[in-house]
């Protein structure tokens, strides 16, 4: 999940951009209106969390110039004012969510996954391909029952080739996803990440879910 963080609060930032990351998503940072925005147009995110009062433009008009140009990403503000009128107003713009500050990283995470489960593409509790089961919200993943033991990275690695099923991603775009980086043909870091998949998803069972296309990508795919 690639989350646009757009707040010119640095600790605020800081603190919340470290918080998203430990629980797998990638995430940019904006320190103002003006470049927020230019991010969200350019960039592909499941989430905009948005403050309100920014350098440049506020949040009000980010989300406003978004939603007039037809960008349907779900959008949460994060901000100091909390009137009943503030709350009204961003949720009359379009946001999804409005969440006062100061705030717990608790309820920040989990208002997060609420917004992901009911947005544009709803985003199903569970993920199931053949015996394998993907709990987002939990960030936890079962096979045949058992759970497995994964990073945080290793997790956002298959719930990535899970939520795209059956199609081939090139290592270009998973670097890009998951790491947020421009891949490098000499960098090895998909290849690395993947065997290390493979060694807990695919290496204990009958079935190997997780397919290489030589010269390509990866896929996942229980062959149904």
């Amino acid at each position: 999940m690639k989350v646009l963080l757009v707040e010119d609060e640095k600790k605020i930032a800081e603190f919340t951009a470290k918080g998203l990351r430990e629980h797998g998503f990638v995430v940019d940072v904006a320190t103002n209106g003006d470049d927020g925005l230019g991010m969200a147009l350019i960039g592909e995110y499941d989430l905009l969390i948005l403050d309100v009062m920014l350098p440049g433009r506020d949040g009000w008009s980010v989300l406003t110039e978004l939603r007039g140009r037809g960008t349907q990403v779900p959008a949460l503000f994060l901000t100091a004012r909390d009137s009943v009128g503030d709350r009204v107003k961003g949720l009359e713009l379009g946001a999804d969510d409005y969440l006062p500050k100061p705030f717990s990283f608790a309820e920040l995470l989990a208002r997060i996954w609420t917004i992901l489960r009911r947005g544009p593409v709803r985003q199903p509790t569970v993920l199931a391909i053949g015996d394998l089961k993907l709990e987002p919200a939990r960030m936890t993943a079962f096979r045949g029952g058992t759970r497995l033991d994964l990073t945080p990275k290793e997790f956002s690695l298959l719930h990535l080739l899970a939520r795209r099923r059956g199609e081939i991603l090139s290592r270009h775009y998973i670097a890009q996803q998951i790491w947020d980086m421009n891949f490098d043909g000499d960098s090895n870091v998909v290849d690395v990440h993947i065997r290390r998949l493979r060694i807990k998803v695919d290496d204990p069972f009958e079935t190997r879910l997780i397919k290489t296309v030589r010269g390509v990508g990866y896929a996942l795919d229980d062959g149904a």
